[in-house]
């Protein structure tokens, strides 16, 4: 919901009045390159974490963390709350960007045989693109205030919920041996000491990253498209809005209506293309052509190729590879944009510079 209007808010509050602001293009990029450094570091960690506590345990952290950036713009938009805002976000989205569609992933993994998987992702990624739609087709009937609000209530809805109904898919709550321990089990220690312990233990090192990917070379080719594919995804959504707001002007409406019609052409391919062609093609082939129209992604892939106490691990894996993307991407791509403000600027035969 607030992917429209945030634009809005961050030149409102940084350039009043302007509809350039190279200031807004850099600060937006270094927050990108800060929370792909957070991520990078805390998808793996969360979800191995996941595989030894449950999905729903580290589900409530990121629901509950993304609730308070959404709650202060809810409550004034003024430049001391962005500011407030601008911190709180790069620090919560370090754990938020990403664990819920990490964990979400993990969770169809453990309920769904491997031979399902690839229709059961794509109805998962089908609904999300519904929500995607609902919730910016709302921001087109709602104030820039109204919209925060809402979006900080519906947070609110979606963690009680999650609370209250979703049931835990992993049912053995004594795993006790971390991913990649090579068979070596861990010593039981009685006392809160041992807890400590064992979450240390449980912490992914760089090392065991690597011994994940280099067990299958199919899950290491998956990580090379996950990264390139964020590098550009990254790249252009973090820089096309300041490009269509200096350049034709776009409010939160136009932000809106844009991306309502890239959503429902991203529920259609995900809801209903990608179930059917799925058995059909296979998941390499299917892969393929959704890279070729950027409207599917690896995830399947990955699933098999690790075990059910495992994916967790995987799936966190492949999301800070991403994150990684993301950290590189708004270094390249920020100048990029502010130089092609410059240069449409001046390109113009001067006549701006005396409207």
């Amino acid at each position: 919901m607030v992917i429209p209007a945030i634009t809005d808010v961050t030149m409102a509050a940084l350039c009043p009045g302007r509809d350039e602001c190279s200031v807004a293009i850099y600060l937006t990029g270094f927050q990108q390159a800060i929370i792909g450094l957070g991520t990078l570091v805390m998808m793996p960690l969360v979800g191995n974490l996941s595989d030894k506590y449950g999905r729903k345990a580290l589900l409530g952290l990121p629901m509950g963390l993304a609730i308070i950036p959404l709650a202060t713009l809810a409550y004034s938009r003024t430049r001391s709350f962005f500011y407030a805002y601008y911190v709180l976000r790069t620090l919560t989205a370090m754990v938020c960007e990403g664990s819920v569609h990490c964990l979400a992933l993990a969770y169809v993994a453990d309920r769904v045989p491997e031979g399902r998987r690839a229709s059961a992702f794509g109805i998962l990624s089908g609904i999300g693109s519904s929500a995607f739609v609902c919730g910016t087709l709302s921001t087109r009937f709602l104030s820039t205030a109204s919209t925060f609000q809402v979006a900080a209530s519906v947070a609110i809805v979606a963690l009680v919920y999650m609370r209250v109904f979703l049931q835990d898919s992993i049912v053995d709550g004594n795993i006790s041996t971390p991913i990649l321990s090579n068979g070596k089990s861990k010593v039981d220690v009685i006392g809160n000491s041992s807890k400590n312990v064992q979450i240390f233990k449980t912490m992914p090192s760089l090392e065991d990253m690597l011994c994940l990917l280099k067990s299958s070379v199919t899950l290491s080719q998956a990580a090379v498209v996950a990264f390139f594919i964020n590098f550009s995804e990254v790249g252009l959504h973090a820089s096309l809005m300041y490009y269509l707001k200096a350049r034709f002007h776009f409010n939160k409406n136009q932000f809106a209506d844009l991306m309502v019609i890239s959503g429902i052409a991203g529920t259609i391919s995900q809801s209903l293309l990608m179930p059917m062609l799925a058995p059909a093609l296979g998941e390499g082939r299917l892969l393929s052509i959704g890279l070729f129209f950027t409207c599917t992604h690896m995830r399947t892939i990955v699933s098999k190729q690790v075990g059910t106490s495992e994916q967790g691990k995987a799936q966190g894996c492949i999301s800070g590879i991403g994150s990684f993307a993301n950290v590189v991407s708004p270094l390249v791509f920020s100048p990029l944009t502010d130089d092609s403000h410059d240069s449409e600027y001046h390109d113009e035969g001067g006549s701006s510079h005396f409207k």
